[in-house]
């Protein structure tokens, strides 16, 4: 079995490994958009284990927030639907990760679709981990039309390479200067805006299943309204320094430091702990800004939740003038 445990669809395999392993309670975490999938595989899971199983239903937004104890009822074990292994975290009991691939979409109409939109002839290539496996054969269709594409292997973080997260691009970090442009293969917008703060190449977003193209992306605008956002925050003097409590967001050190630093520069900073971060948790706290230290994109996708600038890490360092505001940094969590 896979050091990770992990598997690319629901499958016998899947089934046969977690009969075999003799757990008694199972918790199975599904991301929202895969929900109507919980019932069935429950099911499946039940009836070939013996097992009692246990469905958490906050959201899952990847493999950095596995569900606690308390969630799983002290679950044995915990089948994660929808993502892949965070390579560098430390897990607490067994975790079956199902990473549900999928080999759909028309490689030479995809990249006839590339070459139509006038790309550039050098690409990297980065994709969620569905979409991981068209990688290989969407390059190699590309190649027949003249077009070279890239795939780059990132950090400790990422399980394989062309992967992205969130909250690492260092698939796309790592061939920045051997590339012309990027191409996401992926559904909607949260990985490119990632990238597209992370890298200064041009980004394209590839549907495999709607066979449909976007972009290039206005980077410049995004790091506009960040820059704003930084300088709003420049004369606040007391920070709230937001740590989570999840093991893969959890950065304790980071979060220290930048308390150490606030204070150097003459403010005020406090810990503040949370696991599922809601705007309402911070209103009447007295805080004149927050810095996240776990996923940055808590303060970049959801900035209007707050009621207080949110900063990333790097961001944070900029408005006290620790560090310049210009090239922006994108708080990579490695």
């Amino acid at each position: 079995m896979d050091p990770h445990r992990t598997y690319a669809n629901v499958d016998a395999r899947l089934l046969e490994d977690l009969r075999k392993a003799g757990h008694r309670r199972i918790a199975l975490q599904v991301p929202a958009g895969l929900l109507p999938m919980a019932p069935s595989l429950a099911l499946q899971i039940a009836e070939a284990t013996g097992a009692t199983i246990v469905t958490p239903t906050r959201a899952c937004f990847g493999g950095c927030d596995p569900p606690s104890p308390e969630e799983t009822l002290g679950a044995e074990a915990i089948v994660t639907l929808g993502h892949a292994p965070i390579l560098n975290m430390t897990e607490p009991v067994p975790e079956y990760y199902v990473e549900m691939r999928t080999e759909t979409g028309d490689v030479e109409r995809l990249a006839e679709i590339v070459v139509a939109r006038g790309l550039p002839r050098k690409l990297g290539l980065v994709a969620s981990v569905q979409h991981l496996d068209l990688l290989s054969p969407l390059i190699a269709a590309l190649a027949k039309k003249g077009v070279t594409g890239l795939v780059g292997v990132g950090g400790k973080r990422l399980a394989y390479p062309g992967q992205a997260l969130g909250c690492n691009y260092t698939t796309a970090t790592t061939l920045e200067k051997d590339v012309e442009g990027f191409l996401f293969l992926g559904t909607g917008r949260f990985h490119p805006i990632g990238l597209s703060l992370s890298v200064a190449v041009p980004i394209w977003s590839l549907d495999p299943l709607q066979a449909s193209l976007e972009g290039p992306y206005d980077r410049q605008k995004m790091i506009n309204q960040r820059l704003l956002l930084i300088e709003s925050a420049m004369d606040a003097k007391r920070w709230g320094v937001l740590v989570s409590t999840f093991p893969g967001q959890m950065r304790r050190a980071l979060a220290q430091r930048l308390v150490d630093k606030a204070f150097e520069h003459g403010k005020e900073a406090f810990l503040l702990t949370f696991d599922r971060l809601d705007g309402r948790d911070l209103v009447g706290r007295k805080m004149d800004a927050y810095v996240i230290t776990a996923c940055p994109r808590i303060a970049i996708d959801d900035a209007s939740l707050y009621d207080r600038p949110m900063l990333t890490a790097p961001e944070f360092l900029s408005a006290i003038g620790d560090r310049p505001l210009t090239p922006y940094l994108f708080d990579t969590y490695v």
